[in-house]
């Protein structure tokens, strides 16, 4: 969905694109805010499922190709990681505010600030102007003319009330965007190894940290506070300082270096304390920003939707695939029968998919003029 969505708003406008993933994704919200019953969880559950085909990810997506729009690309790193570091610090005030609301009250207050939200893209977010002056939305749905409704020579046509959507992007164009530009296409590869690795540690590390640390709740949102809290550093003070100075490919290539060697550290760490500064260190460099920053100059400013899109999408295949991958892995290490004594095995086993990121990155510099 990220691509049909991302090329939408390319051809009428962000706004329009961003109210509806943005709306119904209050919805499920909204259900548990009224009730908890186990009737309602079902209901959350199923409204949640439909509804993030089309809102998860999307608000990044479009966030993403509208700063494009409006920063010059000199500024983009920064911007984008700036970006990232605002979505950093809300997760880490959320997680805050979990720990000292009620569960019904915290269902009720996500709900409020997720309609908040919505009406404030509304009637503050701006459609960015063409160069006549016109803003790029067009309405996304119009009228059709019915060959019944065709009058005698010379006089108009008549217009019915059938109403159409306009046509939709095709995947041929998606095909040509990553054919046209060598550049791109290294930047897609690297997106999707370093989507999954991140989804396997995603899916391994509660399970790895609760069988071998005896990690409890308590600990977990500890240790997302202070990942949560490095990567805000380093998004909104970090990246701005070292963005005019070093080229986004040299940090985007650090970026993936570090989390590979913390990665191989993780596999095999024999005490929790070294959990602690492991991923915070590892959050400090984050190559998101970077990475779409590379990727939204190589296209035009008609194609930024597009391009951001084709990245989400591509990332979405990396995060289904990979709990698939090191689930299994990581729960046959950690039995009492594993193939060999290393519980660590399937970590380590996502580090080498970090390490492809970063052998692709070299290939990748090697296509852009250094600017270091």
């Amino acid at each position: 969905m990220m691509p049909l969505i991302g090329n939408l708003s390319d051809r009428y406008g962000r706004k329009a694109l961003l109210t509806f993933p943005i709306t119904i994704s209050i919805i499920p919200l909204a259900t548990l805010a009224y009730s908890r019953s186990t009737e309602f969880f079902y209901a959350y559950y199923i409204l949640r499922t439909l509804t993030a085909m089309l809102s998860e990810g999307s608000t990044n997506c479009l966030a993403l190709a509208y700063v494009a729009d409006n920063i010059s690309e000199s500024k983009r790193t920064s911007a984008f990681g700036i970006l990232a570091g605002v979505g950093s610090a809300a997760f880490v005030f959320g997680t805050l505010a979990a720990r000292f609301l009620s569960t019904a009250l915290a269902f009720q207050v996500a709900a409020v600030l997720s309609m908040v939200a919505a009406v404030y893209m509304r009637v503050f977010l701006k459609d960015k102007l063409s160069e006549t002056g016109h803003l790029l939305a067009q309405p996304i749905l119009k009228q059709i003319v019915s060959n019944d409704d065709e009058v005698g020579d010379g006089e108009s046509c008549v217009l019915t009330n059938k109403v159409a959507f306009k046509a939709f992007p095709s995947v041929g164009d998606l095909v040509s965007l990553l054919r046209t530009s060598v550049t791109f296409s290294q930047a897609a590869i690297v997106t999707f190894f370093n989507s999954l690795a991140e989804g396997g540690l995603q899916a391994a590390m509660m399970y790895y940290l609760k069988a071998r640390f005896q990690f409890s709740k308590n600990q977990y949102a500890d240790l997302m506070l202070i990942v949560g809290l490095a990567g805000m550093l380093s998004q909104l003070v970090l990246m701005p300082l070292l963005a005019p100075f070093v080229a986004e490919q040299k940090l985007l290539s650090l970026g993936l270096l570090v989390g590979c060697a913390n990665t191989v550290v993780l596999s095999v760490a024999w005490s929790n304390w070294l959990l602690q500064p492991d991923g915070a260190f590892q959050s400090y460099f984050s190559c998101f920003a970077q990475l779409r920053s590379i990727a939204s100059k190589q296209v035009g400013s008609s194609e930024q939707g597009k391009a951001q899109g084709c990245l989400s999408g591509i990332g979405s295949i990396g995060s289904i695939i990979s709990p698939l991958l090191f689930s299994p892995l990581t729960a046959m290490f950690l039995s009492e029968k594993p193939p060999f004594d290393f519980p660590g095995f399937s970590i380590l086993c996502i580090g080498f998919m970090t390490v492809n990121s970063f052998i692709h990155t070299i290939w990748l510099t090697s296509n852009i003029n250094p600017i270091f």
